[in-house]
C-alpha cells in the first residue's frame, strides 16, 4: 500500500457514564456556583468520540440518541476542541448512546473524552485547568475518569478506590435542566459527605451510600415524578443494594454486587416503554 493509498488515523475516545453515588449540596459562592460534595463513579459505557486529520475542525453526530443534538458551535465537543487552540484541523464524530441532559455526564463526558482524543492526534497539552473547568463543572472529574470523590464547584477531585460492583442505570425518556432542579432546592448548607470506613465489597458501599444523600433528588421529583417510578421498579429487583438518582437527574442507578443480578433487572426494565436502561460494571 503506498503512502498515497493509507487510511488517516483514527482515534478513538468513549466517554463513560458519571454516576453521582451520592451528592450533597453544601453551599453556594457569591458568585452562584454551587459548592458540592460528590462520590463520583464510572460505568463502562458511555458514547465514543472518533477523530481523524482534516482540514478544518468538523462535527458529525450519529448514534441513537444523537437525533435533534445540535453540531454547531454550542456543542461541548466543538466549545472543547477550540480550547485546545490548535491551528490543526479534525473531523470529529459523536457516537451519542447516553440519554440528553440525563445526570450521567452528557455533554461534559463527551467534553473530556473529545480533549483526550484530540491531545492524542495532534500532539499537544490540555489546556489549564482553569480551562477545562469553564467548559463546565464535571468536565474535569470526566477528564479525569476514575472514582472520586469531588468537592467544590467540581475543581476538586480526591481519587478513592471503591469495591467490584455493578450498576444498572435507568432514565424514564425526560430530560431535566441542572439549572431548574438546582433553582428548586430548599436547602444549600447540607453536611459534607461522612468520612468512609474501608469498602471491601460492594455490599459495604451500599451501606455507606445509606448514610449520604443526592440532595437534588427531591427538587428533581418535584419537576418529574416519573422519577420515583424508576427508583421503585430498581429497588423492587432481587440484588438492588440502592436505588438512587444521579446528579442532577433523570437518571437513577441500582447498585448490583454481581453482573448476573445487574442484568437480569436491567433485561426486566426493558419492557417499560419509554425507558432508557442499561447495565454496567462500575470502573475505575
Amino acid at each position: 500500500m503506498t503512502g498515497k493509498d493509507q487510511m488517516p488515523p483514527v482515534v478513538q475516545r468513549v466517554a463513560r457514564a458519571k454516576v453521582n453515588l451520592a451528592l450533597h449540596v453544601v453551599g453556594r459562592r457569591a458568585d452562584g456556583y454551587h459548592l458540592l460534595d460528590s462520590l463520583v463513579a464510572f460505568g463502562d459505557f458511555g458514547d465514543v468520540v472518533s477523530v481523524t486529520p482534516a482540514p478544518a475542525l468538523g462535527l458529525t453526530i450519529t448514534g441513537p440518541m444523537g437525533e435533534g443534538l445540535s453540531a454547531g458551535p454550542d456543542n461541548l465537543v466543538l466549545k472543547a476542541a477550540l480550547a485546545l487552540a490548535s491551528p490543526l484541523g479534525a473531523g470529529i464524530t459523536l457516537d451519542k448512546r447516553l440519554p440528553v441532559a440525563s445526570g450521567i455526564g452528557g455533554g461534559s463526558a463527551d467534553a473530556a473524552a473529545t480533549l483526550q482524543a484530540l491531545t492524542a492526534l495532534w500532539g499537544c497539552d490540555l489546556p489549564s485547568a482553569a480551562q477545562v473547568l469553564a467548559l463546565g463543572a464535571d468536565v474535569p472529574v470526566c477528564l479525569a475518569g476514575q472514582s472520586c470523590r469531588m468537592a467544590g464547584i467540581g475543581d476538586q477531585i480526591t481519587p478513592v478506590a471503591l469495591p467490584a460492583a455493578y450498576l444498572v442505570l435507568v432514565n424514564p425518556g425526560v430530560a431535566l435542566s441542572t439549572a431548574a432542579v438546582f433553582s428548586a432546592l430548599a436547602r444549600r448548607d447540607n453536611a459534607p459527605l461522612p468520612q468512609p470506613d474501608t469498602l471491601p465489597d460492594a455490599a459495604a458501599l451500599a451501606d455507606y451510600l445509606r448514610l449520604c444523600r443526592n440532595d437534588l433528588q427531591a427538587p428533581a421529583l418535584a419537576l418529574v415524578p416519573q422519577i420515583g417510578d424508576v427508583l421503585a421498579a430498581l429497588s423492587a429487583h432481587e440484588g438492588c443494594l440502592l436505588a438512587r438518582m444521579s446528579g442532577s437527574g433523570a437518571t437513577c442507578f441500582g447498585l448490583f454486587a454481581t453482573q448476573t443480578a445487574a442484568d437480569a433487572a436491567a433485561l426486566t426494565l426493558r419492557a417499560v416503554a419509554g425507558w432508557w436502561v442499561q447495565s454496567a460494571a462500575m470502573v475505575g
